[in-house]
This record gives structure tokens, C-alpha cells and sequence, in this order.
């Protein structure tokens, strides 16, 4: 066994089973001890320890101590491969960080599919207070006494996307922490398993191959903490978001594009105009083949918001839904003209315009990553192509047959569509460019336009940062971290949950991670819905300073979270919003400072802001208390 320390934080390396363990102040963190280094590859599976020739060493250099291995040669089919990597294991002097690297050295002979390594940590006492962090939508926090099965990960898990807001977890037993956290997130991601009853919880990285090939230094860094709880770890976090100058707050954003001050406490309504399932989608009923297909009118609409307004709403964002001719989620990128049997462009210029007449704001939903098939601008030559040359395709949503538009192309189609609405004088507060936020950064290996997840990531900051420059505040689907210095808002940042069957059980205790990190960077409008006479959603909008929605009439029935509900009334829906619109008011520019589980108890929870204001909220006896700070 090798030994590491720098200051009081120690490595020790057992060179035969490949496995760490980490130590500090005497807490030590060590890897499962099933857990065996090991990559998948087209063919097979094989073991770090199979490789040819292994070797260790130490390293000492100006910035700490470290341990590198290099492993070279494997033998697949009864043949010497070249194939070769190093992984090093450093501890950085400055900070106590410690990295672990894995380091591609020779990719001929192989093509990985995924590495997974660092492993997981063993963590098996059935302890409260013992717990794991995951970053899945808004924070989840898993005891491992929680009862509840840890069921499927969306994306896989998979950073930057609705599995993942942030590239990092972490794991608390009785105060000692560690913090994971991947630095090069773009094509890596984690797993989890925690089995009913516990008493584990164990948590996995993975990294994938940027298009074919790993080509570049994949590094997980490992924060070890003492006398810690969550809130440490976010505030650890943010503290490395900041110092990579992505902590882009609403104030900074505000100064560039003044109109987030008027979106800062107004109640959502999203609503549509005309929807379309075509008889190729999977959404299409043949049974009720007009059940999915329905126009309202701008003018009806024009109507709806002010009846709104004469019931008392005094500020309000319109989210407009399927408002040009194709229908919703139909035949994008070629989204216009404005819907003609709805009143056409002059029609959907009349609700804007009375939008502003009222002193709301008004905002279109576009989509600048699915391809349709039926587009005018279809050419395969512009989607996305695999390494193997071929093109994804499905019919999932109401346009039918879609493939995905190469990212690259999406800034030039922004601005060829807006420059469009300009023209026919639709003035817009602000737009939102659907799906980017949750789902993962695409790659294309056309060679015209060959593109990374992480330049996929890039282009889409770039539609972003386009309608900010024209005064347009931008949005999509969820939140992530990568998209905080280009993105205003989002459609919604939920607890995964929420967009469960309502009364399905929880994976653990939802926790407002993203929000203890990001809060007064983002806005964020929360479901309001009473669900049952045990669960309203309201209170999760109070406890996260988030924005309300007044109305939210989601384009697919009982899917991402549309499900039927307890009808309140106009009224009663416009006095509960007011409660929420004036907390947003006073917090949407605050840090979110901390998140308490008041007395452990996992229903009663309270946020505590920058300015003072402390919300204080009661699950079980479905109360809430707002406190406000005085400071400004």
C-alpha cells in the first residue's frame, strides 16, 4: 500500500485491488470494496488490472503529491491492443482538493464506451444522519434509513441535464463530508442505487467518449469536510461556480436588459393557441382522433387576459404555446407565419399589444432542436449524425417524424425567425427556446459541422445570449448550471416528483440544492397546484422564493407534470399567487443562504435569505410562516 498526505488530508492506494481510500481529521472514505477500476468497450468489459503492463509512482511537484499509474496493452480476441491511459491521483497543497484524473494516452486498438472510475464510496450504515446529496432537478436528499426504492435516474444521470443541474454529489455521515465533483462534465454523469430500507446508498461517475473517442483529461475533484451539512456543500459549490466566472446574478442581468425587474414577481400563464397531433405521432389517438387537435383564437386569449386582469392580477407573464400556423411542436425550425385561423400575425400583434396596454408581460414558445421531417428546411445534411453515419429519428411528439438540428445551425435559425416576428411588429418581453435546459448537449459527426457536447452546450448559450442582446429575456425547459450566465428563467426547476403522478411515493427528502447555489441568479415559477387535501404545491414555491404560475396549461394531458387537479377558481388561484408574487418581490435577487430541516424533522423546513427573510413551511400540517428581513 501506497500513502499520500499533504497537511491533514491523506491517500492511501492498495496497487493490488486498484482501490483509494481517502482520510481526514480521521474520517475516512474508501471505496467499496467490490468495486474493481473498469471501462466497457465495444465488445466486452474489461478491468484496469488487465492491462499488460501497470506501473505506479509517486509524484512531487510545486502544487502537491500524487500517485500516477499508467496501463498499457490489453489483450482483446487473443491480441495485443496498444490501448493506454494513466490516472492520476493528486492531493493540491493550497486547498486540500484532491483530483483524480484519467488520462487517455493511446486510443488505438479500442473504442471505450464508458470508464467508470472513481468508484463508489462504501456507505453502509442504516443512519439518519448518514446521508447522500443527488443533483437530480432540484435536490434530493436520501437518508439511508429512507424507505422508498431510489427508482430510474432520468438521462441516465447524465451532467447537464434534468438528472443532473449540477456535475457534482456528495455524501454526510454524523458531519464528515465528501463532496464529488466533475470539472469536465460535458460527456460524464453518475448513478446511484438505494434499495428499499437502505441501509445503503452508493453513488457512481461514468464518462463517456466525445464523439468516438475519450480525447481528453476527464477530472473529478474530491472535497473531504468536517462539522458539514448540505448547505456547506452547495456553498462549496458556488464558491467554485464563482471562481470559474459563471456566478452571473439577477442584478448583473438586470443592469444589462431592465425588464427582469417587471418579470420579478408577476404570475405565469401559459397557455396556447392552436395544437396539431399529427396521425404519424405517437401522441395520436386513432380511437379519438380529434381529442389532441383544438384552436383558440389571439382574440379569445385577448379576452382571457383581460378578465384576468379585472379579477386582480397585477403583474403577469403570458407564455404563449402553438401561436403560428404549423401548431404546437410541429414542422420546427419553420415555426411562422402566426397561426392564420387564429387571426394571423396581426391577431397575435393585437394580444401583445394588449398585454403591454394591461402592464403584463408577453412571451412565445419556440423550439430550435428538433427537426422535423415535415419543415421546409429539412436537409439531413444539417442533423445530427452519429459516428456511425447514422441519424437518429422518433415521432414522440405531435409533429410526427423529427430528427435533431445540428446545434451549430440553431443561432443562425434564432435570429432568422425573430428577425421575422420584428418585422411583422410582435413585440416580445421574452422567448423560450424548449428543451435545452433538461435534455443532454447533442453531438454531430458531419464533418461540415461537427460538433461536441460541449459546443452543442456553446450554441445553445449562444441563442441565449442573441435575445438578450435584443432586449428579449430567454428561458427553457428546466435549469442547469452551464446555461446560468446566458438564461433569465425556465419553464420550471421541480423537485422530481412533481412531475410524477401525484401521491407517487418520494426517492428521498427534497432538498432546494440548485436553489442554495443559484437562487438570485435564475428565476424560477413553481407549480401552484393543490394536488390533494395532503399536498400543495404551493408551499414549495413560498419555501423557494420562486415566481407562481396563475395558469398552466401544459400541451400534453398528464405529462411533465400536467395532471388533473383540485380546481381553486380564478380568484382564489389570483390571492395565492399574490402571496408568492410579493415574496418573489423581496427575494428573487437574494442568495438563498439556508435550508434547515427544522428539529430533523424532514416536514418541516425552512429557507433563510440574504436580506433576512426566513420561510417556514409545515408539510404535514400544510402551513407556511414568511418572515421578512429588513435588510435591503
Amino acid at each position: 500500500m501506497t500513502s499520500i498526505e499533504v497537511n491533514n488530508v491523506k491517500i492511501s492506494f492498495e496497487e493490488e485491488s486498484l482501490r483509494f481510500i481517502l482520510y481526514q481529521e480521521g474520517a475516512a472514505w474508501e471505496w467499496m470494496e467490490s468495486y474493481r477500476p473498469h471501462f466497457e468497450y465495444e465488445g466486452g468489459t474489461l478491468e484496469f488490472k488487465d492491462a499488460v503492463s501497470v506501473s505506479h509512482e509517486r509524484v512531487d511537484n510545486g502544487l502537491g503529491v500524487g500517485i500516477r499509474s499508467r496501463y498499457q496493452g490489453f489483450i482483446v480476441g487473443g491480441t495485443q491492443v496498444p490501448y493506454a491511459f494513466e490516472t492520476y491521483v493528486w492531493i493540491e497543497q493550497t486547498t486540500g482538493h484532491i483530483y483524480f484524473e484519467w488520462i487517455p494516452v493511446c486510443e488505438e486498438g479500442l473504442q471505450v464506451k464508458r470508464v467508470y472510475w472513481p468508484g463508489a464510496m462504501a456507505f453502509e450504515e442504516k443512519r439518519k444522519d448518514w446521508y447522500t446529496l443527488l443533483n437530480y432537478q432540484q435536490g434530493l436528499l436520501i437518508p439511508n434509513t429512507w424507505e422508498t426504492e431510489l427508482g430510474p435516474i432520468v438521462f441516465d444521470g447524465f451532467f447537464g441535464t434534468a438528472g443532473a443541474y449540477m456535475p457534482w454529489f456528495g455524501q454526510i455521515k454524523e458531519g464528515e463530508g465528501c463532496l464529488a465533483l466533475c470539472t469536465t462534465p460535458w460527456n460524464a454523469g453518475y448513478q446511484a442505487e438505494h434499495p428499499a430500507g437502505g441501509p445503503y446508498t452508493h453513488v457512481n461517475v461514468y464518462f463517456e467518449p466525445s464523439l468516438g473517442r475519450m480525447e481528453y483529461r476527464r477530472v473529478m475533484r474530491y472535497t473531504l469536510m468536517s462539522h458539514c451539512d448540505y448547505n456547506d456543500m452547495c456553498k462549496v459549490y458556488r464558491t467554485y461556480v464563482n471562481e470559474q466566472g459563471n456566478l452571473r446574478t439577477l442584478r448583473e442581468k438586470a443592469a444589462k436588459v431592465p425588464v427582469i425587474d417587471r418579470l420579478i414577481g408577476s404570475g405565469f400563464v401559459h397557455t396556447g393557441i392552436k395544437t396539431q397531433v399529427c396521425e404519424n405521432s405517437d401522441f395520436f389517438d386513432p380511437e379519438q382522433p380529434d381529442k389532441n387537435n383544438h384552436l383558440t383564437t389571439f382574440a379569445a386569449r385577448e379576452a382571457q387576459m383581460r378578465e384576468i386582469h379585472e379579477a386582480g392580477a397585477k403583474k403577469v407573464y403570458l407564455h404563449l404555446d402553438g401561436w403560428a400556423q404549423p401548431g404546437y411542436d410541429n414542422q420546427h425550425p419553420d415555426y411562422t407565419p402566426a397561426c392564420e385561423e387564429a387571426g394571423g400575425w396581426a391577431g397575435m400583434k393585437s394580444l401583445a399589444d394588449t398585454m403591454h396596454e394591461l402592464g403584463y408581460l408577453f412571451g412565445i414558445h419556440d423550439q430550435y432542436r428538433d427537426f422535423y421531417l415535415s419543415s421546409q428546411s429539412f436537409d439531413e445534411d444539417y442533423a445530427c449524425r452519429l459516428m456511425d453515419g447514422t441519424i437518429p429519428r422518433h415521432q414522440r411528439w405531435a409533429g410526427g417524424p423529427q430528427s435533431y438540428l445540428c446545434g451549430t445551425q440553431a443561432p443562425y435559425y434564432v435570429k432568422r425567425n425573430f428577425e421575422v416576428l420584428r418585422e411583422n411588429q410582435i413585440e416580445l418581453d421574452c422567448a423560450y427556446l424548449d428543451v435545452f435546459t433538461c435534455n443532454e448537449g447533442d453531438e454531430c459527426n458531419n464533418p461540415r459541422h461537427r460538433m461536441s457536447r460541449r459546443e452543442c452546450y456553446e450554441a445553445r448559450n449562444h441563442c441565449f445570449d442573441y435575445l438578450m442582446s435584443r432586449g428579449i429575456l430567454p428561458s427553457s425547459e428546466e435549469v442547469n448550471d452551464w446555461c446560468v450566465p446566458s438564461m433569465v428563467f425556465c419553464h420550471y426547476a421541480p423537485y422530481d416528483f412533481m412531475l410524477r403522478k401525484p401521491g407517487s411515493p418520494k426517492f428521498g427528502v427534497p432538498v432546494p440544492l440548485f436553489n442554495l447555489v443559484f437562487h438570485d441568479c435564475l428565476i424560477e415559477p413553481w407549480m401552484m397546484d393543490q394536488v390533494s387535501e395532503d399536498e400543495d404545491y404551493m408551499l414549495y414555491a413560498v419555501l423557494n422564493g420562486g415566481a407562481p404560475y396563475l395558469l398552466r396549461d401544459g400541451a400534453y394531458p398528464n405529462f411533465d407534470g400536467s395532471f388533473e387537479t383540485m380546481g381553486l377558481g380564478l380568484k382564489e388561484d389570483i390571492k395565492r399567487c399574490d402571496v408568492v408574487c410579493e415574496l418573489h418581490e423581496k427575494v428573487a435577487k437574494c442568495e438563498m443562504v439556508r435550508h434547515e430541516l427544522v428539529d430533523g424533522e424532514y416536514t418541516v423546513q425552512r429557507t433563510v435569505f440574504a436580506d433576512g427573510t426566513s420561510v417556514t413551511v409545515d408539510f404535514g400540517k400544510q402551513t407556511y410562516e414568511i418572515a421578512y428581513g429588513t435588510d435591503k
